[in-house]
């Protein structure tokens, strides 16, 4: 069972906790009693996927991908607002 540790100490300890994560251990961290994150080792890396279509299949198993698809004949259009200067000229503007 993850040991739990308040916001508070997790950023008092961090280094400490990494240092026992890289070790096994897992953390759930809460705030004010409630759990809201975990910290844990990552094992996943060492057998991800090795193509992009392996990734995506993996994510779209896992529901962190939905697939859609693009109707045929319908454009893409992708709306355009006033056209604005950019940063240094209105920095430009305001230094005059």
């Amino acid at each position: 069972m993850p040991e739990e540790v308040s916001i508070y100490d997790a950023k008092a300890q961090l280094s400490s906790l990494v240092r026992q994560v890289r070790e096994g251990s897992t953390f759930i961290i809460t705030v004010r009693g409630e759990a809201v994150a975990e910290l844990r080792p990552i094992s996943r890396l060492e057998s991800a996927p090795q193509t992009l279509a392996e990734r995506v299949a993996e994510l779209r198993a896992t529901g962190e991908v939905v697939a859609s698809r693009r109707l045929p004949g319908v454009p893409i259009v992708i709306p355009v607002g006033p056209d604005l200067p950019g940063a240094l000229q209105r920095f430009l503007d305001d230094c005059e």
